[in-house]
């Protein structure tokens, strides 16, 4: 802890003596940062043109550089900086007598860090070092934070991450790298165009969740005052213009899933998603190998590459490998689709996975697959033939309707691409869409939503084609020898420090508050209620009570105000709802409420609703629910209505109802 508050003491002095002199410059009358700069040459292109320079020859070439001071020593008349550009480091070899005196009074009073410009004529000292002798100086930003110390450069992770600026400036390594997925990406479009293939931009907030299975982000669309969803797929966009003419298309664009972190995955991400009219499988197969390798080929010089200490051999034809094949060879025995399911079961368990009894062989073997499968494949593998129930989008095989022609690229344990024969049969695929809206309703927030616009288009005929998907940072990973996805994102999503934190938070609020205001001039609260009362005249409400309650006992019971932050149907209930709650205390509470009847889910995201908080805890569906959440309740002739108690939105969660 001390070590750590020297350090931060020392940072501080540092920046304070910095932007002191940064404040005299300004009083001598220095702009320490100028609006004007002459930068005419590079690093690189200087040292490939006098590559065959002498030793302790000079020249009266004069170039102008600029770039920021790396390393800075000498004494008397003679200094040597090192100054760094885009293309590689050069040593600037300042003699006093060469520079005027204001620059060499400048040069004393330069820190490391600071960007400059230099003037001078290219020589090489006497001990072979090729450099610039500057005769002319002049700072054009001056740096009041130093640099990691002693310039040795930065290695905690949390702090690269968080600053990749200075990650860029002191790690070499890491700006290649960049360089790299630069040329991979490039690579990509060049490829695609080279192919016949029409880039295209499509939608990213959209009305539906489709195109993969994966939970969405979820955001406010202020002018048309409906909740919008962070694509997770480009999928469905793209095949729409298949219908529409196109034969070959691609995006290159961010996907956002609201899921884990690890060393593969980040909830926003790039994606190469490709669709082209008249093919298959085979030429998603083709295309996937085509890409990568000459992804590959920009920036490596050989096919046989190392990934984390294992040497991964990218040439020749990559193979292709039914799923059921693999998973037999890791389980040491046949399992197929006609295996008895409680062999399967048993299989599942056997690799530690926890089994729903409602998965059927096809959903097992993925899961095996999945647990032990991909994990032992080394080399670019094809893996086909996927069971139906994990490939809703997939055409299915004419001979047996329980696989898909859908294959995944898997390299290193780790999948890279997912291609499909693609459905064009728009009454199958209006069924698989049914399928996944009643997963949905059974409480996986991950399944597709019914799409009605995107069967109307398959209605008027999609040619056959093929279709895939390639996972644009995973590739880059594969090809830099990059061990963490985080390592190929320039700025990868980090916990907010506090001051951002209180940002969003704010603009969170006045988003809600629009948001609140524009929907009481378009609805009330109630008609969101699946139920809505439409006749007055058949209203009948309860007696009320006759019998008193004494203040005491009612003031035990604490009413508060909730914003729903979230509302989902637990899974194996049909008449539960299940909220994630504000409820101003700082931490989230859930309460179960047996409103489905009357409300769907979504439609209750963002409400401000009362709750008494201070009941017991009870268990509904294993679930602990802690309060319960006020209703109104009247009856329509023989019928029972509920309308949930809905507040203004600029009410503060946790207010207490007096």
């Amino acid at each position: 802890m001390e070590e750590t508050q020297n350090a931060a003491s020392t940072l501080n002095d540092e920046r304070a003596r910095r932007l002191a002199d940064r404040a005299a410059l300004y009083a001598a009358g220095t702009n320490p940062y100028p609006e004007h700069s002459e930068v005419e040459n590079y690093v690189a292109d200087i040292e490939a043109a006098y590559a065959e320079l002498e030793a302790g020859a000079d020249t009266a070439d004069v170039v102008k550089i600029g770039g920021r001071i790396v390393a800075k020593r000498g004494q008397g008349k003679i200094m040597f900086v090192v100054l760094r550009d885009p293309t590689g480091d050069i040593q600037l070899f300042c003699r006093i007598n060469d520079m005027p005196a204001d620059a060499w009074e400048l040069l004393g009073e330069l820190d490391l860090g600071d960007i400059i410009g230099a003037e001078g004529v290219v020589v090489r000292t006497k001990r072979g070092q090729l450099s610039v002798a500057p005769t002319k100086l002049m700072l054009l930003s001056k740096a009041v934070r130093p640099l990691p110390e002693k310039f040795h450069g930065l290695s905690d992770k949390e702090t690269r991450y968080r600053q990749r600026y200075v990650d860029l400036i002191v790690n070499a390594d890491v700006r290649e790298t960049f360089a790299k997925r630069s040329r991979i990406v490039s690579a990509f479009r060049r490829y695609m165009e080279d192919n016949g293939y029409m880039e295209v931009e499509t939608p990213i907030l959209q009305t539906i969740q489709g195109g993969a299975t994966a939970k969405p982000f979820i955001t406010h669309f202020n002018a048309l005052n409906q909740e919008n969803y962070l694509r997770i797929a480009t999928e469905l966009h793209l095949k729409r213009l298949l219908v529409g003419g196109y034969e070959r298309v691609f995006e290159l664009g961010r996907i956002f899933r609201n899921e884990g972190m690890d060393l593969t995955h980040n909830p926003e991400f790039t994606t190469m998603e490709a669709y082209r009219a008249f093919s298959d499988l085979e030429g998603m197969k083709e295309l996937a190998e085509g890409v990568i390798k000459a992804a590959n080929a920009a920036v490596n010089d050989t096919e046989q590459i190392e990934y984390q200490g294992t040497t991964i051999d990218l040439s020749g034809t990559w193979p292709s490998r039914p799923m059921t094949e693999i998973v037999s060879e890791v389980m040491g025995r046949e399992l197929n689709l006609d295996t008895p399911i409680d062999e399967l079961r048993a299989a599942a368990t056997e690799c530690g996975i926890e089994v729903n009894p409602a998965w059927g062989p096809g959903k097992l073997i993925a899961e095996i697959y999945d647990e032990k499968g991909e994990p032992s494949i080394v080399n670019p593998t094809f893996v086909c033939d996927y069971p139906v129930e994990v490939s809703p989008l997939a055409k299915r095989f004419e001979d047996d309707p329980r696989l898909t022609h859908r294959f995944e690229l898997v390299i290193a344990g780790h999948e890279y691409a997912n291609a499909f024969s693609e459905l064009n049969d728009p009454v199958d695929q209006a069924e698989r869409f049914a399928k996944q809206m009643e997963e949905k309703a059974g409480g996986d927030d991950e399944a597709m939503e019914y799409d009605e616009d995107y069967v109307r288009a398959l209605e008027y005929g999609m040619p056959p084609a093929g279709g895939i998907g390639i996972g644009i940072d995973r590739v880059v990973m594969l090809l830099t020898d990059s061990a963490s996805i985080r390592d190929v994102l320039l700025f990868p999503h980090m916990k907010s420090e506090k001051k951002q934190n209180a940002g969003i938070a704010a603009a969170k609020a006045k988003q809600d508050a629009e948001a609140a205001e524009a929907s009481a001039a378009e609805a009330s609260p109630s008609s969101i209620n699946k139920k809505p009362t439409i006749d007055v005249s058949k209203i009948v409400v309860e007696p009320l009570f006759a019998d008193s309650v004494d203040f005491e006992t009612f003031s035990r019971s604490d009413f508060r105000v909730v914003k729903v932050v979230d509302c989902v149907v637990p899974p194996k209930s049909k008449k539960l709802l299940q909220f994630t709650l504000d409820d101003g205390s700082g931490t989230p509470r859930t309460i179960l409420s047996g409103i489905h009847d009357y409300y769907e889910p979504e439609d209750l995201v963002g409400k401000t609703c009362v709750a008494i908080t201070n009941l017991p805890p009870r268990k509904l569906m294993g679930i602990e629910s802690c309060g319960m959440l006020i209703s109104a309740i009247h009856k329509e002739g023989d019928d029972e209505r509920l309308n949930l108690l809905m507040l203004d939105s600029s009410i503060p969660a946790g207010a207490k109802l007096y």
